[in-house]
């Protein structure tokens, strides 16, 4: 199955925490806590923890994200936990991985798998894909 939608995220807020031991590296190291609302064939909300080594000046940069989303797919209502990274040379996005992680669903969600994808359209619209299967 597919659900499709777009999303807003509603607030993005840097968290500081410093990794032990302290290692200096070429592109600086954050993190952030997001709550994204979802609408069209996904509804709901979702909290995220979001890592990211990234170079604002030049744009070149990883992320590693991990989702609780709340919602409704094709109106199925529950909720699952999603992974997503990816990686920017300033121009392009690669290295892209998306999963639902196994084990995580709830109520009608339960025992939820597969895939998807983010996107951001030139006019700034986010976009979010689920290629799941259920039970």
């Amino acid at each position: 199955m597919r659900a499709t939608g777009t999303f807003d995220v509603k607030s993005f807020i840097p968290t500081e925490v410093t990794p032990e031991p302290a290692i200096t590296t070429g592109l600086p190291v954050g993190l952030a806590k997001l709550e994204k609302q979802y609408e069209g064939e996904i509804t709901g909300r979702s909290a995220t923890l979001f890592t990211s080594a990234f170079d604002q000046g030049s744009g070149v940069g990883t992320y590693v994200a991990m989702e609780s989303f709340e919602g409704a797919l094709n109106g199925r209502a529950g909720a699952f936990n999603f992974v997503h990274s990816a990686a920017t040379d300033g121009t392009d996005r690669t290295d892209v991985f998306f999963s639902i992680v196994a084990g995580s669903g709830t109520g009608e969600l339960a025992g939820i798998t597969g895939t998807g994808d983010l996107t951001i359209d030139a006019d700034g619209t986010h976009r979010i894909r689920f290629d799941y299967e259920l039970p």
